[in-house]
Formats: structure tokens, sequence, C-alpha cells
């Protein structure tokens, strides 16, 4: 039998140091990781309200307020109108559909004790909003704050976008957006001042793939923040944005591949390394809509771990991962 020409590997000093300094970089990693979640704030992934909550600020902080929601029925939009609520303050939540906003508005009032009133709105159609306004005018007597959360997002190549598909997204994000913001401005923030929070996002940053009508629309929206927040600002006005990353638990979630991404190890590469959660960008909110960021105005806060700075913007693979999404469509 042929003898090997290869040694045995010797096990030197430097050896045991260097795996014994991995295993304390792994061990302190995954501490740091379980010490993390310690700290994070309750979420579900369902759209209901939470079985427990941990305040930070104090529950008094939006006492007697008065907050309009678009797109509260769902997602971010109803995590923020629940966490608003449980600070003191009654809500409007806003949508097309008004059945889901009956069902959400009975779990936020139960969970809150605190006021929330479902209202039918189009935010493209400035009618629907004039409407829903007076009626909340004419219910609670006062608007305090705005919460521009109405959006619509899918994946799809620009060169496969209809002219309609884009056109729609610009609509409700951005004109939604400008459209609310008017309107509320003129019936109530014009003469007692007030507080909006647009929801943005970090897709334009970079151009991301596949995201050309969200990117666009949520650009003009930041650009809109800085504008308003100008011009409104000797009004008592104050305007700013939350721009969130992948969040869990939500559709856009969903729809834009999170639980793929997640599953593949892709949020590995975000310096936070995880997906956000709605009670966390609620807490954000909470924050730009408060008296806890009084001298702030024309900010956008991106919440996003950090994911916009590291994670990649791979356009063959983000094609590959469409091109299955539209067979399965199918």
């Amino acid at each position: 039998m042929q003898r090997s020409l290869h040694k045995p590997t010797e096990i030197t000093g430097a050896h045991v140091a260097f795996y014994h300094r991995r295993d304390l970089r792994l061990t302190s990693m995954a501490e740091s990781k379980a010490k993390e979640a310690e700290f994070l704030p309750e979420d579900v992934g369902t759209d209901d309200c939470l079985t427990s909550y941990t305040y930070i600020y104090s529950p008094d902080l939006l006492k007697d307020q008065v907050a309009f929601i678009t797109g509260g029925g769902s997602g971010i939009g109803l995590r923020i109108a629940e966490i608003f609520m449980r600070h003191g303050c009654d809500t409007i939540i806003s949508s097309r559909n008004l059945d889901k906003l009956k069902e959400a508005a009975k779990k936020l009032s139960a969970v809150s004790g605190r006021r929330c009133l479902p209202l039918c709105v189009d935010v493209r159609q400035p009618d629907s909003i004039a409407a829903a306004v007076d009626e909340a005018l004419a219910q609670f007597g006062r608007i305090d704050i705005l919460i521009n959360n109405a959006a619509g997002n899918f994946l799809c190549p620009a060169s496969a976008l209809s002219f309609n598909g884009f056109k729609t997204v610009l609509e409700i994000d951005t004109l939604g957006t400008f459209n609310t913001s008017k309107l509320l401005y003129e019936k109530w923030f014009k003469d007692h001042g007030g507080n909006i929070v647009n929801i943005s996002a970090t897709l334009q940053y970079r151009g991301q793939a596949l995201q050309v009508h969200a990117g666009s629309a949520k650009a003009a929206n930041d650009a809109m923040t800085k504008h308003l927040a100008v011009e409104w600002g000797p009004n008592g006005v104050r305007v700013n944005a939350v721009a969130p990353g992948p969040i869990s638990g939500t559709e856009g979630y969903r729809k834009l591949g999170g639980p793929i991404g997640e599953a593949a190890g892709v949020f590995q590469s975000i310096p936070l390394q995880r997906a956000g959660n709605k009670t966390e960008m609620a807490h954000c909110v909470l924050f730009l809509a408060s008296r806890a960021s009084s001298y702030t105005t024309g900010a956008i806060l991106v919440a996003d771990g950090g994911a916009w700075l590291t994670s990649a913007n791979d356009v063959s693979t983000m094609l590959g991962y469409w091109s299955s999404e539209k067979k399965r469509d199918k």
C-alpha cells in the first residue's frame, strides 16, 4: 500500500487560539441577537391587535388627539392606529374596503378603549376625501394628525409595466398623499396646526430593480414632504416621513418576496440581519407625530435596519424571481 505523502496536520497554539476566537465571536453574536430580541417591541404577523404591549413613551403621549390614517385597516396602517390609540388618541381609518375597516375598527376600540371611525375613501378622488374629512370633523371636532399610508405596489420590470400600472401607483401613492394633505390643510390644519407623517420607502435611493413605479412615486413624496414642510411650517404644521425597509407581517412583504428572501438568508446582508416589524414602524411614526419631535419638520426617518446601504440590487436574480412569480400567478 502506498503511503500518503501528506503529513498529518499539526495542531499548534495558533490553531487553538484561532478556533477559540471564532467560538467566542459566534457566541457573542448569538448573545447579541438574543439580547436584541428581548428589546424588540411586541408584534403579530396577522392583521390583529397585539396581545400585550410594553410602553416606551408615556401612555398619554397623544391624549385626546385625533388621527386620520389612510390605509389604516391593515398592515402598518393598522398597527399605527393601534399604537396611537394605546397612547390616548382617537382615530379615523380609511381605505376603499369598508367591511375590512369596520372589522379593524372593532378590534382597535376593543383593545384600546378609544374611538375608531372607519370611512370608505379613495385617495385618488378629492371629493371622496373631502366627504370623509367633513364626517371626521363632525364626529370628533378636530383632527391633529394625518398619516398618509395608502399605497400600491408589485414587482414588475419597467419593460413589462403597463402605462396604466405606472399611472395607478402614482395616483395612489403620490396624488393620494397630496390630495389628502391639501384637503386636511384647507379644512383644519391651516387655522389649527397639525402633524403630517408620510409613509415612504428606500426603493428610490439606488433605483431598486422591478420598482420604477413605486420608487418614482415615493421619490416624489419625499420631495413633497420637504416642500410642504417649508410652506406650511408658518401655520404650525409639521410634515415628516418614515421610510420603512422590509417589514414582516405586511401584504407588501409577501408581494415583494420577503418570505422567500428570508428563507434564502438574504437578510444576513442587512446590518441588523433581520426584517423589521410593524410595531417598530408605528413607534417611528408615533415619535414624528408627537411632541417628542416638536422641532422636527421636513425630515425623512429611514427605518430599515441599514438594508438600503448593503442589500443587493441584483437585476438578473430579481428578473428570475419576477418571471417565476408571473407564471405562478397565471
